[in-house]
């Protein structure tokens, strides 16, 4: 199956593109006119010209067209006079839609979870991001497969028109989910792959930041540990999980770990098809909550970012709220307010290298603050565990006598469970007591 059939044709040239929006019930008209903005960002960054935008008010959504045929035809008009080539709704469409939609427009139609996916396909450089993506494309275009076979005349009714149609389709569709399992398979494979460079990590403390994209979570990562990532104003610049390494005081190590931002309506099967890649964020033990504190919706983009975060099961880790980009604010009178209701924010510009260093200490003391101090007696022939305790635990004295090592450290309970593991193997005795 040529992988036109399921991906958003990629071109050069800038279409011309319309955004719909629909206002429900429960919603207000700032609102969807924000999300608007953000899928006018979208559109911009997936190579669209945004020609005019077009809200439609309801009570109930039209099953057959989301909006009504009188909207319908109000921009059919539209994309005949501005020469639209491209109808963008910021709802995800169901395949009825599509169909109707297409028919009744005469113009390509693209939903919200569609541009994303179009924009991912453009931005995923390693093997396993363009797995994760091609994987997801397929879930996505699964369901709405009929809208891409206009070949076979499905849509006319009559003799001769069914049995082919339908046989054909079906067997796209086996050929479609072949694929998605072979596609799953690769995954698998690329995460056993991956877990096993993670048990090579495990000494190490890991921090990850996560946040709204393009709220300079890679700058952030440039600014703390001289990263040379690629940084670019556009959103979902990165979606291939980057570690680097972050020296603490006391000689203290952390793994920093940077990975694809979110959004608000982030497809669901999205998330899953990216599950292995956020499994670096999910194993971290502590998350930087990166926020743009410049922009506009900042609040709503925290949401967003924590409704992610429960869907993870990650809501309760430890984390720090970082307020970026405080050089582009206009009223600072908000930060002192911001201080009282995050008491661990930190508010830093990572492209002016503001407040890293008071970021770096914040991240000192709340990993501390998991830890518990304890005392090791150990033969010094052990020289590979005491090595790997300096790894991962703060050392705060050693000393030598009777050629035994007494080693004071800190470190979190899950890796003095680990350190007494090791000593038990030992082949001489070891103490420990806290």
């Amino acid at each position: 199956m040529k992988k036109e059939i399921y991906q958003v044709a990629i071109t050069q040239e800038k279409e011309k593109a319309i955004l719909v929006g629909i206002v429900l019930p429960g919603m207000t008209l700032r609102q969807e006119e924000e999300s608007l903005d953000e899928l006018a960002f979208l559109a911009d960054t997936a190579g669209a010209e945004v020609v005019d935008r077009i809200l439609q008010d309801r009570r109930v959504v039209d099953p057959a067209t989301l909006i009504g045929k009188g909207k319908v035809h109000q921009i059919s008009r539209r994309v005949v006079e501005l020469g639209a080539k491209v109808v963008i709704f910021d709802v995800d469409l169901s395949p009825v839609q599509l169909k109707n939609l297409e028919r009744e427009l005469n113009r390509k139609i693209i939903d919200r979870s569609g541009l994303i996916l179009d924009i991912f396909a453009r931005r995923a450089r390693t093997k396993e991001a363009q797995i994760q993506v091609e994987l997801a494309q397929l879930e996505y275009f699964l369901p709405r497969l009929t809208r891409h076979w206009t070949h076979l005349s499905r849509q006319e009714a009559g003799i001769g028109t069914r049995g082919p149609g339908e046989t054909q389709l079906e067997v796209d569709r086996r050929t479609i989910r072949k694929r998605i399992g072979h596609l799953k398979s690769e995954l698998f494979r690329i995460e056993k792959q991956r877990r096993v460079r993670r048990r090579r990590r495990v000494d190490f403390k890991k921090v990850a930041l996560v946040g709204y994209t393009n709220v300079g979570k890679s700058s952030l990562l440039n600014g703390l540990a001289n990263a040379q990532v690629f940084v670019e104003d556009r959103l979902f610049a990165t979606l291939d999980a980057t570690i680097r390494a972050l020296s603490l005081e006391n000689h203290r190590k952390v793994l920093l770990i940077d990975t694809v931002g979110f959004i608000r309506k982030l497809p669901h099967h999205l998330v899953a098809s990216f599950r292995s890649t956020l499994e670096e964020t999910i194993e971290a033990d502590l998350l930087l909550h990166v926020v743009d504190i410049s922009h506009p919706q900042f609040e709503e983009q925290i949401g967003s970012v924590l409704g992610v975060l429960r869907e993870l099961g990650i809501f309760e880790k430890p984390t720090i709220i970082v307020f970026n980009k405080v050089d582009l604010l206009k009223e600072r009178s908000i930060l002192p307010n911001l201080s009282q209701r995050f008491p661990r924010a930190v508010f830093t510009s990572a492209v002016k290298g503001m407040g890293l260093e008071s970021l770096r200490q914040e991240i000192v003391k709340v990993l501390e603050e998991e830890e518990v101090e304890e005392v090791i007696h150990i033969p010094i022939e052990e020289t590979k565990t005491i090595a790997r305790i300096h790894k991962m635990a703060l050392v705060i004295e050693k000393t030598y006598e009777n050629g035994r090592a007494k080693i004071r450290f800190r470190a979190t309970p899950r890796n003095i469970s680990r350190i007494h593991s090791w000593l038990e193997n030992c082949d001489h005795d070891a103490d420990t007591h806290r």
